[in-house]
This record gives C-alpha cells, structure tokens and sequence, in this order.
C-alpha cells in the first residue's frame, strides 16, 4: 500500500484513493495477464473509487492523486499497447474492427478487407 495511505485511510477520501490504488492496480496486473474479466472488474472498481474520491477532495491528497494519475497513465499505456496487438491480429485475419474511420470526404465507414486464408 502507498505510504500516504496510513496517513489518510480514516478519512473518507482516503478510503476511496486506497479503493482507487487497489483498482489500478488490478487493472494492471490484468492487462499484463490479458485477462478481459478481470480487466473490467478493475474498471468498474476503478469508476467507483474516482466518483467516491471526487465527492470529498481534500488538498492533502493532491501528492498521492498525482502519483495514482502516473499510474493511470501508465495503465492506458499498456491499454494501448494491448489495443494494437488485437487490431494487428485482426487486420492479418482478413477481419476489419467495428469502428471505421472518415473517409477524405467526412463519410464514416471504411470498405472491408477480406483475406483468403486458405481454400478448403
């Protein structure tokens, strides 16, 4: 546990930024697992702890909210990384992602790109 969270685990706003440091931590430990349920269990925590942390701010915190931020940040790092492997993954599959991307004319949608894996 962060050092500060002795210091402010009585206080309301300290018990949402332990919540809120379990979640991110989890959150990591199941994006370096690719684990998909437990990835969202974290960010579900993780909404939790932020709304219970935002309702009592206390200027105290604002060492350990930058710390926990960092970590966040690096959180969506590895997000991102993981986002790519699947887009990568599908594109070599001849599958094309949900979400198209706007064309030069503003029109969203791209065209499909099939592959031919094998004939059978």
């Amino acid at each position: 546990m962060h050092a500060a969270a002795s210091l402010t685990a009585s206080s309301p706003t300290g018990d949402a930024l332990d919540a809120l440091e379990l979640a991110l931590n989890e959150e990591r430990r199941a994006l370096l697992e690719n684990d998909a349920d437990a990835l969202m269990r974290s960010t579900q925590a993780k909404i939790v702890a932020l709304r219970r942390a935002e309702a009592t701010p206390r200027a105290a915190d604002a060492d350990r909210l930058t710390a926990l931020a960092e970590l966040n940040r690096a959180n969506g790092i590895l997000l991102s990384r993981r986002r790519r492997e699947v887009s990568w993954a599908l594109r070599h599959l001849g599958r094309v992602e949900s979400a198209g991307v706007y064309d030069a004319g503003g029109r969203a949608g791209i065209r499909p790109q099939s592959r031919v894996l094998g004939v059978g």
